[in-house]
């Protein structure tokens, strides 16, 4: 398949990177610093700006779908939005209908209308881009009808670790095992991930994964 990704430097990023390219699918990856990737068979690098729907609409030109793993600085969470708005226009634009967006923890429920960033347990610190990726979803579910999209959001805690294929999928509810801990490597996130884009199962809406 040939696909167009968004964010490939990051974190998470770099694993949708490698799990698609494992995959044999051809990706053009659209960043804005090209010294940050080296080349790979089957990867296309595009330096340019992200929050530039004409330039996204370039890159993903002849695309079968779009997919963005974009992370806001710390500080600059509000670029979130202005990313994901950049992104809807540049993929009409491009005659793309498919969008996989990496999504926040935040917003799934953790109780009958109690949502994990309202918890007491939820960090200060990670209230910002909680909220961020909050909104970028309701902008999906407002203004993207016309699009085949999903949003992929993690467990409470995602980092590098162990790829082990074996996780569980959720909905809107955060899921955690019988101790209550709710977490998933980069690495088996990005199979999610993939496996979506392959095989899509949540079309039009979110869901979620953990162990």
């Amino acid at each position: 398949m040939k696909i167009t990704l968004i964010g490939a430097t990051g974190t998470v990023g770099q694993r949708i990177l490698m799990e698609a390219l494992q995959r044999g699918h051809q990706v053009t990856a659209l960043v804005r610093d090209a010294s940050k990737l080296k080349a790979e068979p089957g990867l296309k690098i595009v330096q340019g700006d992200i929050f530039d729907p004409t330039t996204v609409a370039a890159a993903a030109q002849g695309s079968e779908a779009v997919l963005s793993s974009y992370g806001p600085p710390p500080d600059q969470t509000e670029t979130l939005i202005q990313a994901t708005r950049a992104l809807l226009q540049g993929v009409r634009q491009a005659g793309v209908r498919r969008l996989l967006m990496v999504g926040g923890a935040g917003s799934l429920l953790v109780a009958p209308g109690l949502k994990l960033i309202d918890a007491e347990i939820f960090p200060e610190a990670y209230k910002p881009i909680a909220r961020a990726h909050e909104a970028a979803l309701e902008i999906l579910y407002r203004e993207a009808d016309d699009l085949v999209w999903t949003n992929l959001s993690p467990a409470a805690v995602i980092e590098p670790g162990e790829r082990t294929t074996r996780f569980r999928l959720g909905l809107d509810n955060l899921v955690a095992d019988a101790q209550g801990n709710s977490r998933i490597s980069a690495e088996d996130y990005a199979i999610a991930f993939v496996d979506e884009l392959e095989q899509p199962r949540h079309s039009q809406r979110r869901f979620t994964l953990a162990y």
